[in-house]
């Protein structure tokens, strides 16, 4: 029997104070700003799911509470049926999450990094040492394993980065605008990563603009506009026959607040 991996978010809510400046940008008629409001979905095993959304529209805050890295005031998160935010330890060990924010050591290297990370991790080094050489293969980042970080280009420093977050091999997966910033080559290097993971039978969670991106990888998708989750379901009866773009501009059109 094979076991199905299941990552369930049900009903989260997320609101925060924000500074007085911003709430006059903002135009807000208080400091509280909603940034996600009863939001739910579900993946399984083998299924990569694509969050939509233009900037601010709640994708950032939404990936950070599944990674347990903040809590929601309101609902939950489910991965199999341990829940995220009793347990964010445990959910740790059994998740990647690479997020935009995450910024490598200049003066290290891949080498060193690597090493760093597998030691927190406590894996045994022989399985580490396997996974380097899997990992840093994958990626063509052997060539460059002892290069500065620095010295490396961006496109190297997002594959770092990649490899560092699934050095423990979770059964889930969440990557915050993963070719952000990348060249055509680098962006069809981890567009063809997640497609491993997916084969791999890993939940896979990402988090973009691209639409490209979307309609190449993803099972199902999900779109947020102003904090709420305005369609979401299997990929194909989104598009319903249109580009994912012209989809996604008439739900913005009917759902946006102008």
């Amino acid at each position: 029997v094979i076991f199905m991996e299941r990552l369930r978010v049900d009903n989260i809510s997320k609101t925060f104070i924000i500074s007085k400046r911003q709430q006059k940008a903002l135009e807000l008629p208080s400091r509280e700003k909603t940034a996600i409001n009863d939001i739910s979905f579900h993946i399984q095993s083998g299924e990569v799911f694509g969050l939509l959304g233009p900037n601010g529209a709640g994708k950032t805050t939404t990936m950070r509470i599944i990674a347990s890295l903040i809590k929601p005031d309101s609902g939950n998160v489910y991965l199999n049926d341990i829940d995220v935010v009793s347990n964010p330890g445990l959910i740790r060990s059994k998740l990647a999450f690479l997020t935009t924010d995450l910024k490598l050591d200049l003066k290290s290297d891949a080498n060193s990094l690597y090493d760093f990370f597998s030691d927190l991790y406590h894996i045994p080094s022989e399985q580490s040492r396997r996974k380097k050489e899997e990992l840093f293969g994958i990626f063509g980042i052997d060539k460059f394993a002892d290069t500065k970080i620095a010295k490396l280009s961006q496109g190297m420093r997002q594959k770092v980065s990649i490899a560092l977050s699934v050095i423990h091999d979770p059964p889930f997966v969440i990557f915050d605008e993963p070719t952000n910033g990348l060249d055509v080559v680098a962006s069809r290097d981890v567009r063809d990563f997640i497609f491993r993971l997916k084969n791999e039978g890993k939940c896979v969670i990402i988090s973009t603009h691209i639409f490209d991106l979307v309609e190449k990888l993803c099972d199902k998708a999900a779109m947020i506009i102003d904090g709420k989750l305005i369609v979401q379901g299997n990929l194909e009866d989104i598009m319903q026959g249109r580009p994912l773009e012209e989809a996604f501009y008439d739900y913005y059109k009917e759902n946006h607040k102008f």
